[in-house]
């Protein structure tokens, strides 16, 4: 080989090697510095208002609020907000962590000092613990706020080997040693259920949830903490995605939530597993009798199933709840999953009680979901 041909393919060889590096710097430097890749506005934010008032709703101090809030984006998940005075609660912050930013626009409108008083955890699934398990290259909802307990799931995991596990268990124990106080719920036994005074006429009940100490599942959603909120004689019932077999175990184990307990029922029910149709099984809806639902998702995503009538909320959840109340209601609504289009439903749902005079209020309307055109088009009410 003459040494002319040599030289052009040693310039040719770098040519393309400089290409190549040139090509790969570009591509890095555009990637976001977060888990996530942001696919483009549209997948994140509808069209529609925001559902984020630059008016906040006001309340007195003596008014409990409790909001179910929208999550930016076209998933589904949990994340409720709760107030009374200058107390303030968080309990969990789905679906994805860029919610964080819709959840954190969300309640400074009300947080005033920087600090959650209790944050609540209920299980390890992304759509409820994402804005906790963020990488460490972005802040999580521990970083954002001081946090002075923090109550959650402890060894109640079924898989601990997940990135965004360790993440959550980073971030929330780097909360513990700045000083938060940790309850595990997962050491509550039988029989010695955890009441918090939380202020006044208000008190949180931790629920003994059987599969944390003498039961197994296969389930992540069976380790969701569960808890009853008490606001003078009003109750007020999470479960974050427990399912029927945990349901039924969490009535059996739990004078509280029996029906003896609730002559009137609980005034608020969070739907379970965001009312899909192996939870608020016919067991525990005897019981608590639910005067107000909410639905935490997107209604109509294909986001888990294509089977329409499975999809958040059920038509089987709406057959069980139909018999207790009509007073059921949804945040966010999928236009088309695929295409990530979505808007609000009913928006951010916010009850707000001075344990006697209970309203609710929507940020963007507060049609009953069976009086909304979207059940009118997949779902049904039943008859009997």
């Amino acid at each position: 080989m003459s040494k002319a041909i040599r030289n052009i393919i040693v310039i040719t060889i770098s040519i393309i090697v400089g290409l190549s590096v040139g090509f790969l710097g570009v591509v890095y430097y555009k990637l976001p510095q977060t888990e996530e890749l942001i696919v483009g506005e549209q997948t994140f934010y509808s069209s529609t208002p925001s559902s984020v008032s630059s008016n906040p709703i006001a309340f007195s101090s003596g008014e409990l609020s409790i909001h179910f809030l929208e999550l930016g984006n076209k998933y589904t998940g949990d994340s409720t907000y709760i107030k009374l005075g200058d107390l303030d609660i968080l309990i969990d912050c789905g679906s994805k962590t860029n919610s964080i930013s819709t959840v954190t626009n969300y309640i400074n409108q009300y947080v005033t000092d920087n600090t959650l008083e209790y944050v609540i955890v209920t299980h390890a699934h992304t759509d409820h613990f994402a804005g906790f398990a963020t990488s460490q290259k972005m802040d999580s909802i521990f970083d954002l706020y001081t946090t002075k307990n923090i109550i959650d799931f402890g060894s109640g995991v079924k898989d601990s080997s997940r990135a965004v596990y360790s993440n959550y268990v980073r971030e929330r124990d780097a909360e513990i040693s700045a000083g938060a106080n940790y309850i595990d719920a997962s050491l509550i036994s039988a029989n010695n259920n955890k009441i918090i005074e939380l202020a006044p006429n208000f008190t949180l009940e931790i629920l003994y949830n059987q599969f944390y100490t003498t039961k197994n599942s296969k389930n992540e959603n069976n380790y969701s903490v569960c808890t009853l909120f008490t606001y003078f004689n009003q109750h007020f019932l999470f479960t974050g995605d427990l399912e029927k077999e945990g349901e039924e175990l969490l009535v059996q184990n739990n004078v509280s939530i029996q029906k003896q307990s609730l002559p009137e029922g609980v005034e608020l029910y969070k739907a379970g597993h965001h009312g899909s149709a192996t939870s608020s099984s016919q067991i525990l809806l005897e019981n608590i009798h639910p005067q107000h639902v909410c639905v935490c998702c997107c209604a109509g995503s294909s986001e888990y199933t294509t089977n329409v009538l499975n999809q958040f909320p059920t038509q089987d959840f709406i057959n069980r709840v139909a018999q207790y109340t009509d007073e059921i209601y949804v945040t966010t609504l999928c236009l088309d999953y695929d295409a990530g289009n979505f808007t609000s439903f009913n928006g951010n749902i916010i009850i707000i009680t001075d344990g006697n005079n209970f309203s609710l209020k929507c940020t963007y309307n507060t049609t009953k979901l069976k009086d909304t055109d979207w059940f009118k088009q997949y779902r049904t009410w039943p008859t009997s």
